[in-house]
């Protein structure tokens, strides 16, 4: 199994395979609109305009699994995202990151990674290689822009 195995909806309704993204680095993360972590989106946005024509994909997975921090729809949550921080990266449909409604994808995860490796928090990020393969995970605190996170992504689209 990889990444490319998995499909979510978009936040528009339409399908997402990341099947799509083969060749490509993704940086999915998981998000919400009420987070202490919410301005990371601009962060996020900065990374999809830098990277985007080397490849890059940056895919937002709004959640409400912490904190109830994600409470809108699918509309509200993209309207929020526009205005705020002008996000245009792909955004998938609010999805369950934890526990037994996970989606599949997140499953696949802590499989992968193990016990504690699905996300603890809102932001939290997994960088997905070319192959589809799990590269590696960043917790909540660990800035989009962070050096060794955008080393990271540099070496991959390399």
């Amino acid at each position: 199994m990889s990444a490319h195995d998995y499909e979510f909806q978009s936040i528009s309704g339409t399908a997402i395979s990341l099947a799509a993204y083969e060749g490509k680095p993704v940086l999915v993360v998981n998000t919400a609109s009420r987070c202490g972590f919410t301005p990371q989106y601009r962060d996020l946005q900065a990374l999809w305009e830098r990277y985007r024509a080397r490849g890059l994909v940056v895919l937002g997975v709004p959640s409400n699994d912490f904190g109830a921090q994600e409470p809108g729809t699918e509309a509200e949550i993209a309207s929020f995202c526009e205005v705020n921080y002008a996000v245009d990266f792909p955004m998938t449909a609010k999805q369950a990151v934890t526990g037994e409604e996970a989606h599949p994808f997140y499953k696949w995860v802590a499989v992968t990674l193990g016990e504690g490796g699905g996300p603890r928090w809102n932001f939290h990020k997994y960088l997905i290689g070319p192959a589809g393969e799990l590269v590696s995970a960043y917790p909540s605190k660990v800035s989009p822009l962070d050096e060794g996170l955008v080393k990271e992504i540099e070496t991959l689209l390399a």
